[in-house]
C-alpha cells in the first residue's frame, strides 16, 4: 500500500509534509533561536533580523514559540487518533465475533458518544482529572472512537460474509486466528483512511481546546494557545495569526490528501490501478526500444 500512496502526486505531495511536520516535531524546540518563554521590553515588535516573525505582548519571539509549540500541538494530534483507534477499531472488529450481547453493548456505548456534546463533555472531565494535555486527548480520543468502530465493525461485516470466512468458522478455527488471518487485511485500508483523517481532524481539535486555554497552560506555547493570543492585538499585528493559522491549515490539508491517496489505491481502485500499469508496461514492452535511427 505504501509504494501504491507513494506512487500517487497527491501521496507524495502529502506524504511530504507531513514528513516535514514530523521533523519540526521533533527538531523545532532545538532549532527555536531563543528561549520561547523569555520576555523583554521589545513588544509587539516587527519582524526583524533578530525575531524573524516579531514578538508578542509579553516580547517573547514569536518564531522560538511556533517551533516550541509544535511538538506539543503533534504529540496531541496523535494522541487523539492513535486513542480513537484503541478503543473504537478493536471493539468494531470483535462485534461481529463476540454475540449479540457484545454487540448491542458496544452499539449502545458509541451511540451515548456520538450523542455527548463534545467541548463541555471535554471540560467536564477535564475540571475532574485535572487540566493537563494527556487528560484532554484521552478525552477527545474516546469521543472519535465511533468513527473507527463503525468503519471497522463495516469492514468487517463485509468480510464475515465471504465464503472463505465462513468455511474458516465451520472449519473450527478461532476468532483471533479469523481475524488475524482473514479480517486485518481488509479491514485496514478503510481504517488507515480513518487514521489519516482523524489525525487531521486531532489537529483541529487539539488546536481548538489549547485555543481556549484547556490541556496546555499558559505560557507553555502551542499553535492554539499562539492564534489565540494573537487576536487579542489585531490592530498592532494584523499578520500575526498568519503562521500558526497556516501550519494548522496546511497539517490538515496535507492528512486529508493522505486519506484520498489511501481511499484511493486501496480496494477496487487500487488493484484497478495495479492492474492499469500492468497494462502499460506490457504494451510498452512489447513495442520494444525505438529504431537508432530513420530510414
Amino acid at each position: 500500500m505504501v509504494r501504491r500512496v507513494l506512487s500517487l502526486t497527491t501521496g507524495r505531495i502529502a506524504v511530504a509534509v507531513l514528513a516535514a511536520i514530523a521533523l519540526l516535531a521533533l527538531f523545532g524546540p532545538l532549532l527555536a533561536p531563543q528561549n520561547p518563554l523569555a520576555t523583554s521590553d521589545h513588544t509587539l515588535a516587527a519582524a526583524s533580523g533578530g525575531h524573524w516573525l516579531g514578538t508578542d505582548y509579553l516580547g517573547r519571539d514569536v518564531l522560538s514559540r511556533l517551533l516550541d509549540g509544535s511538538r506539543v500541538s503533534i504529540l496531541g494530534a496523535l494522541e487523539v487518533a492513535l486513542t480513537a483507534l484503541a478503543i473504537g477499531a478493536v471493539p468494531g472488529i470483535l462485534s461481529v465475533y463476540l454475540g449479540r450481547v457484545f454487540e448491542w453493548v458496544t452499539l449502545r456505548l458509541t451511540d451515548t458518544l456520538v450523542a455527548l456534546p463534545f467541548l463541555l463533555f471535554a471540560v467536564a472531565v477535564i475540571a475532574l482529572l485535572g487540566n493537563g494535555l494527556t487528560q484532554a486527548m484521552l478525552v477527545t480520543g474516546a469521543l472519535v472512537s465511533p468513527l473507527f468502530y463503525r468503519v471497522a465493525r463495516a469492514a468487517t461485516l463485509a468480510v464475515a460474509r465471504s465464503p472463505y470466512v465462513e468455511a474458516a468458522i465451520v472449519s473450527g478455527a478461532s476468532i483471533g486466528w479469523i481475524v488475524r488471518r482473514h479480517v486485518w487485511a481488509k479491514v485496514l485500508p478503510p481504517i488507515a483512511v480513518a487514521l489519516a483523517q482523524t489525525i487531521g481532524v486531532g489537529f483541529v481539535i487539539v488546536s481548538s481546546l489549547t485555543f481556549l486555554g484547556i490541556g496546555v497552560q499558559p505560557p507553555a506555547p502551542t499553535w492554539g494557545g499562539l492564534l489565540a493570543s494573537d487576536l487579542g492585538y489585531l490592530s498592532h499585528q494584523p499578520w500575526a495569526p498568519l503562521a500558526p493559522a497556516l501550519l494548522i491549515m496546511v497539517t490538515v490539508w496535507a492528512c486529508n490528501l493522505l486519506a484520498d491517496a489511501i481511499r484511493d489505491v486501496s480496494g477496487e481502485a487500487g488493484r484497478a490501478l495495479v492492474n492499469d500499469r500492468k497494462a502499460r508496461a506490457n504494451r510498452r514492452a512489447e513495442a520494444g526500444p525505438a529504431p537508432a535511427g530513420g530510414v
